[in-house]
């Protein structure tokens, strides 16, 4: 069978910030190059058409999809980005309505039928490297599909599942992701040491704590399961030999959660004599001076740690067991060893008031060692026990909307808590990246990562709220802010984009590369797409 696997694009519609969008979120999508690769092991003719990478228009998407002249269509989508992929099927079915289109991601794993829309022919849940290919091969023969596990399909106008799909347990049986499918060239990365050709990669699977901002529950990915060090550096290896790249995002959702598992591969990393750079997510307990030394000799270059916020009850809401005290010792310990630190923090949360938010702000304009923060609105995704607290309206939360197209974190809010509003919280969101950002000691590491353009951009927009603030001026509503990826902001004077722009996850999830037919990858939301390393966690 000929497969093609898409992409959508979401940044084409924000004129020169679209820009820095992309900059910071060209991501390229693991998920469905695992999947492509694994098509391909079994006999297929497989096509990726990455949109955001290609920068393709919605007709331009139809178009290319069309020309290849596949016999099935696979799309992916977390919540906020459901209504893309939905569209993108759509404009599909109006000129090629016989070609079967399936969908997968954590959006359509948690809501299951709800979003089984026309355009829609199959639907994936959960993880999909087993039910994938056994569909492709039961599919192209003309047999009865009712027995792959983890499928939702119509037969005679009637929507059936075949339940919930077997856990994966062996993550070396997978070969590596067909990334010879993408144009590599086009997935580059803002660090410290510039911006860097780079890719992917995932380790282990699965993250054993329960925020209640994450989907973990929903999505079964509480159990953890690990590669081989030894198939992991062979992957390096490969990536490094084909196509010359030398930085990874490791997409695990706590990088040093096995201790023994990531400190294996920087010793077979040096044993290949691999010089590579690396970056991931991980709790701030999880790390000491022996550690990060460790690491940072093996080419660690930048972590990311999920903050949230310093109130301790709010912390104890949420499931946020992490002492605070373990985040400045995390982030010293990283400036120690070169190690550039991300911390994400969000407003917005069950208990919060200005007080709290303040308070967290406070924390970070007094903690030189905090160099970087993003400043993000909590968002309740379906799944999560945070948006089971607003639709029932416990804990002082709201729900205002169930467009999923809103639940974005930046420019926009869905829920009110408290006496804050959904405007409160844009207003306070503007007033944290002030205090954030307007610190000079976080400017240097800003400008080394984006630029003089995208620096400077960043520091006028400060000095623009500043001067607001000061002269009791309105920041224009249509002002929203985004975040650059990886510590910085700019701003977008219409609507906000999409959530998965952010740094700090996605996880978003993770943002970004989302997630085709749900390659083990929680639902959170700091997250954009799969294994986001930027989505915070502990």
């Amino acid at each position: 069978m000929k497969v093609c696997l898409l992409y959508p694009t979401w940044t084409g519609s924000y004129g020169l910030f679209a820009h820095f969008a992309r900059r910071a979120s060209t991501w390229p999508p693991l998920n469905l190059a695992l999947l492509a690769a694994v098509a391909e092991a079994a006999g297929h003719e497989v096509s990726i058409i990455d949109g955001e990478a290609e920068q393709l228009s919605l007709d331009e998407m139809v178009r290319a999809t069309l020309a290849k002249k596949p016999d099935l269509i696979g799309l992916t989508a977390t919540s906020p980005f459901f209504h893309l992929s939905k569209a993108v099927a759509e404009a599909i079915k109006q000129t090629a309505p016989n070609i079967p289109i399936a969908i997968g991601g954590p959006h359509i794993t948690i809501m299951k039928e709800k979003a089984m829309f026309p355009a829609f022919d199959y639907a994936f849940i959960g993880e999909a490297e087993q039910s994938f290919p056994q569909f492709l091969a039961q599919y192209e023969q003309g047999k009865d599909i009712g027995d792959v596990a983890g499928l939702i399909y119509r037969r005679n106008g009637t929507l059936v599942s075949t339940g919930q799909p077997a856990d994966i347990a062996d993550l070396d049986q997978f070969p590596v992701p067909a990334r010879h499918l993408l144009n590599m060239s086009l997935y580059k990365l803002g660090t410290l040491r510039g911006r860097l050709p780079f890719t992917s990669i995932q380790t282990m699977r699965g993250c054993p704590w329960k925020c209640i901002f994450c989907a973990s529950e929903a999505l079964k990915t509480t159990s953890v399961r690990v590669r081989s060090p030894r198939s992991v550096v062979a992957e390096i290896k490969s990536v490094v030999e084909q196509f010359g790249i030398r930085h990874f995002g490791i997409v695990d959702d706590v990088l040093t959660l096995w201790r023994e598992h990531i400190v294996e591969i920087c010793d077979r990393l040096d044993q290949e004599g691999l010089a590579i750079t690396f970056e991931g997510s991980t709790r701030a307990n999880q790390v000491d001076e022996t550690l990060i030394a460790r690491l940072a000799k093996s080419g660690l270059i930048r972590l990311s740690f999920g903050l949230e916020t310093v109130d301790a009850d709010m912390r104890k809401t949420m499931k946020k067991q992490v002492p605070l005290e373990h985040y400045v010792r995390a982030n010293r310990i990283c400036n120690e060893f070169g190690v550039e630190a991300l911390n994400s923090v969000m407003i917005g949360l069950p208990g919060e008031t200005r007080d709290t938010v303040r308070a967290t702000l406070q924390f970070l304009r007094s903690a030189r060692e905090v160099k970087q923060a993003n400043f993000a609105i909590a968002v309740p995704y379906p799944g999560t026990e945070f948006h089971e607290m607003a639709v029932s309206g416990t804990n002082g939360l709201e729900l205002r909307t169930d467009d999923f197209s809103e639940y974005r974190r930046y420019g926009s809010a869905v829920t009110t808590v408290g006496d804050l509003s959904p405007e409160d919280l844009i207003d306070l969101q503007n007033e944290g990246f002030v205090s954030i950002y307007s610190a000079p000691w976080r400017w240097k590491p800003m400008l080394r990562k984006h630029g003089f353009v995208g620096g400077s951009l960043m520091l006028f927009r400060v000095a623009k709220l500043v001067m607001g603030k000061l002269f009791r001026r309105n920041i224009p509503s249509s002002a929203n802010l985004v975040s650059l990826g990886d510590g910085g902001f700019a701003a977008v004077d219409g609507p906000a984009l999409p959530a998965g722009l952010a740094g700090g996850g996605a996880a978003s999830p993770g943002a970004g590369s989302i997630p085709l037919l749900q390659i083990g990858r929680r639902q959170a939301a700091p997250a954009g797409h799969f294994g986001d390393p930027r989505s915070p966690n502990g």
